[in-house]
């Protein structure tokens, strides 16, 4: 599973939607098309591109919060706290977090789970001082007993780091690791993922871009993404499935700062990805069709 922050299903416009303005092969080579709000459903060679309900049923702008506990909970977190609420989960959120994550039922079940993303020391500092506000995903790990990934593991190509290259990790954090080309970031995914029932790769810098808060080049960080998913879609082994999908809408309308009410997007590929397809319609719907499979 690749969790992309932020990316929905936009108009088909190249001054808004980054998408059509720079072009993305993920796209355009595995669907022959980019999806848009006229064409939101696309299909090819086994793969499937559609929209995800990211609303719902609750008036405003999805967040974070809620909708990624919607995703790795399986419940629709945004009616239980009666809005939509983020960054972070509302506190009433924490114990379902903690008795319904997908990592803790997947453990329960004998299975092998694994967050293939690491974190700075500046995180572990954090955690270590005291305080709780966490994602959802880190969340998840710590309250199902976790090994949440270091710098060491990223090293050893036991991890990704969140920008998938490790160059910020570098010039933002005085890191010293190798630069990697994102072909090799998404070999080394499918090698991890191999080894698991279930393997999570986050990925935020979309979210941030779609705010105005990322502080590179734009069409860089997609080039990036872009080679990083056709990777993993097109090197996808033939025993394993994958879906990518978002929490809200915000990187696919860049003409403003705040997330939107689009759908967010979902693609499936591989062994059950007609089955995700079938069985995914909005948020909530993501964890039970990915235990069905499991």
């Amino acid at each position: 599973m690749i969790f992309l922050d932020g990316v929905g299903i936009g108009r088909e416009d190249s001054e808004s939607n980054p998408f059509f303005k720079y072009g993305f092969k993920t796209f355009t080579e595995t669907f022959g098309e980019i999806p848009s709000l006229q064409n939101q459903y696309l299909k090819r060679n086994g793969s499937y591109l559609f929209p995800v309900d990211a609303r719902l049923g609750v008036e405003g702008f999805p967040q974070s919060g809620t909708g990624q506990t919607a995703i790795f909970c399986g419940m629709n977190a945004s009616k239980f706290v009666g809005k939509h609420f983020g960054p972070y989960p509302y506190s009433t959120l924490i114990p379902i977090i903690r008795d319904q994550n997908i990592f803790k039922e997947i453990l329960t079940f004998g299975k092998k789970a694994y967050f293939a993303n690491a974190y700075p020391k500046m995180f572990f500092d954090y955690i270590k001082s005291g305080k709780s506000r966490l994602s959802v995903t880190s969340l998840s790990c710590k309250l199902s007993g976790l090994r949440l990934n270091t710098y060491s593991d990223v090293r050893k190509g036991r991890a990704l780091t969140a920008e998938i290259t490790n160059e910020r990790w570098n010039t933002k954090l005085g890191y010293n690791l190798k630069i990697i080309k994102p072909v090799t970031a998404a070999r080394r995914l499918l090698r991890i993922a191999k080894q698991n029932s279930f393997t999570l790769y986050e990925y935020y810098l979309t979210d941030h871009l779609g705010h105005g808060r990322y502080d590179g080049d734009g069409q860089m960080l997609l080039n990036i993404l872009d080679e990083f998913l056709f990777t993993v879609i097109h090197e996808l082994k033939k025993s394993m499935t994958l879906i990518i999908c978002s929490d809200h809408g915000n990187i696919e309308d860049i003409s403003i700062k705040t997330h939107t009410l689009n759908p967010s997007l979902a693609i499936t590929s591989g062994t059950y990805a007609e089955d995700l397809f079938n069985g995914i319609k909005e948020l909530s719907q993501i964890k039970p069709a990915i235990m069905k499979i499991i």
